[in-house]
């Protein structure tokens, strides 16, 4: 280590316990997406306290504070505001039902610790180039009710993800580089898993199955049943999974928001949600397609009808290998660490996946809880590998790669290839919604 990769360390062992107590505080206070506010006002205080530029209130909650005076390349470190729905977690919400039980807490204060160490006079003056601290809304799912709501009272654009909105908006505008982290969400023993393997994305849409009602007992053959055309359509479904290619790695999950209200009459209405995952654009397609026709065939059997939404759902991570950066900074920290093979992949969904459509974003996982992702029996068992060793490399990556004129940070703009900008991310969205 030098200098200034020595003093990074120290600036983050000697708040340790602020960071701990920090995410402890977010831990025990879950909020869902887009409706972060305390945890947002959290977050904005605390990097207030740094003399940071702070920006409130992007995507309704997301906060983003930075220097942009620095000319070169601009890295963006990320964390994620929202919890996940999880009622039977310990720590749950008794109202909304969410708790921090995928780590995000983890995430928020392994930013603002490394934000303490950069934002020093000393190593920021070392940087050719701005960082910026974003904490953004609304990684996990939201449904097809909420996402209507979010549209009409809140003027979300694209209520399905945070990060979606805030590409939507030119949030993203000025970053160049993208720095995010999650605890492990693949089996991996290893301290830290360094890279982004390839992650599903998915399609959601809202199924509403219209029929005709008629007396259960006294003329049945009068009516349709909506019922029956939602079983035989996931019938059909679970028939065609062999159809499905072994490499797209196809995950189809249906639920039933409404399913008639009356025993002794024929149900006329069902309302259900799809959700399509593959690991690529195409594979998306190609399944939603063939969950469509299941549905449609159905209710042509029945003599029934089909309206569909097609709801926003998340990219697929576009895989990367650890850069140099990421090795490095594990390596100084003596951490034990697994490097992401080309053929690692994830069958989760992130809407991190949207970020790799059009810029570079390192990403590292750690260790440090036990449990289940989104389970009940998730949480945080070691502060040091959660809160701590995440913060120290995401200011050692962001240093290593803006110093010495950004070097490692230019060379990895060179070599990117965007899939879509800003402009055509929002035409492709809009055409897989309408």
């Amino acid at each position: 280590m030098d200098k200034i990769e020595r003093k990074i360390e120290a600036i983050i062992d000697a708040h340790a316990k602020e960071l701990i107590e920090f995410a402890e505080d977010i831990y025990r206070h879950p909020e869902e997406g887009f409706y972060e506010e305390r945890t947002a006002a959290k977050v904005a205080d605390f990097l207030r306290g740094l003399n940071l530029k702070v920006h409130t209130g992007l995507a309704r909650t997301g906060v983003r504070a930075d220097w942009m005076e620095q000319d070169g390349p601009n890295v963006t470190i990320i964390g994620e505001l929202d919890a996940i729905g999880c009622r039977e977690h310990p720590m749950a919400d008794s109202v909304t039902g969410v708790a921090h039980a995928c780590g995000h807490h983890a995430q928020l204060a392994a930013m603002i610790g490394a934000a303490l160490a950069l934002a020093d006079e000393e190593v920021r003056a070392s940087l050719s180039g701005s960082v910026s601290f974003f904490a953004v809304p609304a990684e996990e799912y939201i449904d097809a009710r909420k996402r209507e709501k979010l549209a009409r009272e809140e003027n979300i654009g694209f209520p399905g993800t945070g990060k979606s909105e805030l590409i939507r908006v030119g949030a993203f505008d000025h970053t160049d580089i993208a720095l995010t982290t999650h605890v492990h969400m693949v089996p991996v023993e290893e301290d830290l898993y360094l890279g982004n393997p390839s992650c599903n994305g998915f399609s959601s849409e809202l199924v509403i199955i219209r029929g005709k009602a008629a007396h259960a007992a006294i003329s049945p053959w009068e009516g349709v049943n909506a019922v029956n055309i939602a079983a035989s359509a996931m019938n059909m479904i679970g028939l065609m999974r062999e159809t499905f290619r072994d490499d797209e790695h196809v995950r189809v999950h249906s639920l039933v928001r409404e399913g008639g209200e009356v025993l002794n009459s024929v149900p006329d209405k069902v309302v259900m949600e799809e959700k399509v995952r593959a690991k690529t654009l195409k594979g998306i397609e190609d399944a939603k397609e063939k969950i469509d026709r299941a549905f449609d065939a159905a209710a042509m059997a029945f003599g029934g009808k089909i309206i569909r939404k097609n709801l926003q759902g998340y990219m697929p991570v576009r895989v990367r290998k650890a850069d140099s950066a990421l090795v490095e900074a594990a390596r100084d920290l003596g951490a034990t660490y697994r490097e992401v093979e080309l053929t690692d992949h994830n069958n989760a969904s992130t809407d991190v996946g949207d970020l790799t459509h059009l810029m570079p974003v390192l990403n590292f996982t750690f260790r440090g809880f036990e449990g289940s992702l989104h389970g009940a029996d998730f949480r945080i068992t070691d502060t040091d590998t959660a809160y701590i060793l995440p913060a120290k490399m995401l200011a050692l990556t962001t240093y290593k790669l803006l110093r010495k004129n950004a070097a490692q940070a230019r060379e990895i703009l060179r070599e990117f290839e965007p899939v879509f900008d800003r402009e055509a991310y929002v035409r492709y969205i809009h055409s897989r919604t309408e």
